[in-house]
């Protein structure tokens, strides 16, 4: 019958080892999507704690401090930095262990319901949203930068599109044709805030060469 197992445990039908070779491509992925949750988390994390020690001590100096452009106790200190009436990082420390479990899941080689893929998906999505809103503030409000902020600014995007192509493999033609576009399309956002951030601060950079 198709789709059992030849004798021997070997698996003839072309379907069921293009479903291996899937599993396989996914398990692989969900390792890097791990490392990049865990980055996500360490920066939050960093910044919740930092964040913490300035509201007990409005004196305290974040260890990312290493200009009048990167600046974190900049940023901190200002009203885009409780977007929703309390630490912004906080949100990250929630959403970026979600996305790690969800990650290291998948990693083991477990399959997730679509339903958890769904929701993984919207919740990447606005992460994003919510990252342009603040790279926007940064450059064009605040002024500063916050390297940890960035850090997270970073791992955001490549999250949001795995989860959103694996919540789409129903539609895996779809799918597999962005996926096979996936560096390109993370390099090119890459390269453009790379250069809205040489841009709006040239005139400090330029004091630096």
């Amino acid at each position: 019958m198709s789709g059992e197992p030849a004798v021997g445990g070997r698996n003839d039908d072309p379907e069921d080892d293009d479903t291996d070779q899937h599993l396989r491509w996914g398990r692989l992925t969900s390792i890097g999507m791990s490392v990049l949750s865990f980055l996500g988390l360490a920066a939050a994390f960093t910044l919740s704690v930092d964040k913490v020690r300035l509201l007990e001590d409005p004196g305290f100096e974040p260890s990312c401090n290493f200009n009048p452009v990167l600046s974190c106790g900049s940023v901190m200190a200002t009203d885009q930095a409780a977007a929703f009436g309390f630490p912004n990082p906080f949100l990250g420390v929630i959403g970026f262990s979600i996305m790690l479990t969800v990650s290291v899941v998948l990693a083991s080689g477990v399959r997730l319901p679509q339903w958890i893929m769904i929701g993984a998906a919207t919740g990447s999505i606005l992460g994003v949203a919510f990252v342009h809103w603040l790279i926007f503030q940064s450059l064009y409000r605040i002024g500063a930068l916050c390297p940890w902020c960035m850090v997270v600014w970073g791992v955001t995007v490549p999250l949001a599109l795995w989860f959103t192509l694996k919540a789409a493999d129903g539609v895996r033609r779809l799918a597999r044709s962005l996926w096979e576009w996936r560096l390109t399309l993370i390099g090119l956002w890459y390269v453009a805030v790379l250069v809205l951030v040489l841009i709006r601060f040239w005139d400090y950079w330029s004091t630096l060469v």
